[in-house]
């Protein structure tokens, strides 16, 4: 599947994807102090299996007289969840391991998809590229440093290590994500008076819920009511652009939703129209 470029540049750690299907999410990204805990947590996991399982395996083959076998497991019980814990349970899981589960944040594809199987495996995988440089050697669970991937991840908008960059994949925070079907308000005028938005001008996150709900919903109002409705937000627009002061408000509206998330997405035109809203995920 194709990537999609975010609507617009990105403000802060919220950032918006637009997917194929035209609908619209907004997400958090997780930073390192979302992401440093649920690696903590899911560390003490195999830390805890590993010491328990070894001791049980010495333990059972030990009273057989075979305490070299129980040892020999416990290497294959080391080996395993060093490198399937976080590809297993993020492919089995939707993205989450215990960590993350608990911390609520998930791995998604940078396109707001969830990931597949090999990526999941792939993004652990390489964690032992990100936590390069080692303190000293002590195999998968040693105590590195993760200098390239504070790196990487200090390096892009979306805090992706390097495991992430060659996946495709970001961590968000699991907030309930704003989402809405996108509609084409298709009137001739808007596109001209879409022209006339300064090109410079940003609109915020607030700003776009607000279009979204009002895009969404204006037909099922009578025309004045929707004049009143849209004057409050559009008038200080108006003034603010510049434009003549017999601008239609609800189709400088239309005009600003298009630019913010159909123009965006097709450079060509406008997106097809899809007719409701979709249900928030949960």
């Amino acid at each position: 599947m194709a990537v999609m470029p975010a609507v617009s540049d990105q403000l802060d750690t919220h950032i918006d994807i637009v997917t194929p299907e035209n609908t619209a999410f907004e997400y958090r990204v997780a930073g390192p102090f979302h992401r440093l805990p649920a690696y903590l947590i899911d560390l003490g996991i195999r830390l805890g299996v590993a010491v328990l399982g070894w001791v049980g395996l010495l333990l059972a083959f030990g009273f057989m007289y075979m305490p070299e076998v129980g040892a020999a497991l416990g290497l294959v019980l080391w080996f395993l969840l060093a490198w399937g814990y976080g590809g297993a349970f993020e492919a089995l899981w939707n993205g989450q391991t215990p960590g993350k589960r608990v911390m609520g944040i998930r791995v998604l594809t940078v396109d707001g998809q969830a990931i597949g199987g090999m990526q999941a495996v792939l993004r652990n995988v390489l964690r032992i590229v990100d936590g390069q440089p080692a303190v000293f050697n002590l195999g998968y669970l040693g105590p590195f440093t993760y200098l390239l991937g504070l790196l990487a991840a200090s390096a892009n908008d979306r805090f992706q290590r390097l495991g992430d960059l060659a996946c495709g994949t970001m961590v968000v925070v699991e907030d309930r994500p704003w989402l809405f079907g996108l509609v084409n308000p298709n009137e001739p005028a808007i596109g001209p008076l879409a022209a006339q938005i300064p090109p410079g001008f940003e609109v915020s996150r607030s700003m776009a819920r607000a279009l979204a709900a009002y895009v969404q919903h204006r037909r099922a109002f009578a025309w004045k009511r929707r004049m009143e409705m849209a004057r409050h937000l559009a008038e200080p627009l108006r003034r603010r652009f510049g434009l003549p002061a017999d601008t239609n408000p609800d189709l400088l509206l239309c005009a600003l939703y298009h630019r913010k998330f159909l123009a965006a997405t097709d450079p060509e035109g406008p997106a097809p129209a899809v007719p409701s809203p979709v249900p928030a995920a949960g």
